[in-house]
């Protein structure tokens, strides 16, 4: 989330009542638009009930002063609204989840997360998180610079595949460190839209959030807003309408790998926030509209696996490479386009 555009934080405005804070600063492009909507586009999850009722308690803010639901946000403006929620602290509590654990010793743990388990706990998703197993599982561990247990770095909800968790206050360091330093390797399995006319490449361009729609992250080719953000592809395998790649990280950005793809014009299959859960290739017959639709059932997030993870480890100093299978949601989607592709070439 980015500072002054979008934050949250837990604020209190008595002793027993603490909130979830959303601030955002309308963009300079922005007409006028009721502020619930405004509000809808910007928070994930959210309900318009939920948004009117916070404006009925006089819960959204224009600077400094309450507005109503149906106020009008023009550029520049100062919005902010806050809701009922629980102090952070009070959503790490134990739970009893199965994790897949890949590898652990006394230094760390290396889990492979399944799609749609949320990381941390959240907007939306207080409970039931991997945060709340490994509290579960792992009674002490030590905290990040955000006050998360153990995390060295996250991956999307709905994106499988595998992470590293810190168990001591050195290894949260020192692995910390190899991630913003660049030399840790993690490497995706992408699922995307369209053919590719070269083997393999390498995408460069800075990542912000979308200055009209804040759920997403885009591309800024100028690096005037945003963060540095490289990825590299190899093509795997060619379905004609759609592409297995391998995408390989040099830097860990939000939603790095889904802006970069929809960027160079290969939005990943079935990813719905950034458009690619509708028929971006292809025809629009029956037959082939509705075998899209089978595999959008067979997979139905979008098709991103983090299948190897390697860094060097804290305490002996060895490079350790982890290697997981693809789950079976993308292997079942990954046989259909196989069969497709093969169907057409005998045609």
């Amino acid at each position: 989330m980015e500072k002054d555009n979008l934050s949250t934080d837990h604020e209190s405005t008595d002793s027993d009542s603490l909130y979830e804070h959303y601030s955002f600063t309308a963009d300079q492009g922005q007409s006028p638009l009721r502020v619930d909507k405004f509000l809808m586009s910007r928070i994930e999850k959210v309900t318009r009930n939920k948004i009117q009722q916070a404006a009925k308690a006089g819960s959204i803010f224009v600077g400094d002063q309450v507005v109503k639901s149906n106020y009008k946000v023009k550029a520049g403006d100062q919005v902010k609204v806050l809701f009922a929620h629980p102090p952070y602290e009070n959503l790490l509590v134990p739970e009893a989840l199965d994790l897949d654990i890949v590898f652990e010793d006394e230094t760390l743990v290396v889990i492979n997360k399944p799609a749609g388990l949320v990381v941390h706990p959240g907007h939306g998703n207080y409970s039931g998180t991997l945060l709340n197993g490994l509290l579960h599982h792992f009674q002490q561990l030590p905290k990040n610079s955000n006050n998360r247990p153990g995390l060295v770095h996250r991956i999307d909800k709905d994106t499988s595949g595998l992470l590293v968790v810190a168990k001591t206050e050195y290894a949260m360091t020192h692995l910390a460190k190899q991630f913003f330093d660049k030399t840790s390797e993690r490497t995706y399995l992408a699922l995307v839209w369209g053919d590719f006319g070269q083997e393999e490449g390498t995408i460069e361009g800075a990542i912000g959030r979308h200055p009209k729609n804040r759920l997403q992250m885009t591309v800024f080719e100028d690096n005037s807003q945003g963060k540095e953000a490289i990825t590299h592809y190899k093509v795997k395998e060619r379905f004609g309408y759609v592409t297995l790649v391998e995408c390989q990280l040099e830097t860990g950005r939000t939603h790095q790998i889904r802006a970069h793809m929809k960027y160079i014009g290969h939005t990943l299959f079935n990813d719905a926030r950034y458009g690619g859960d509708k028929i971006l290739k292809g025809t629009s017959f029956t037959k082939y509209k509705q075998f899209v639709e089978n595999c959008f059932s067979l997979l139905p997030r979008q098709a991103l696996h983090a299948k190897t993870l390697g860094f060097i480890h804290p305490d002996t100093g060895e490079k350790l490479i982890f290697d997981s299978n693809v789950p079976q949601d993308l292997d079942f989607g990954l046989q259909k386009w196989r069969q497709y592709a093969q169907h057409k070439k005998l045609q």
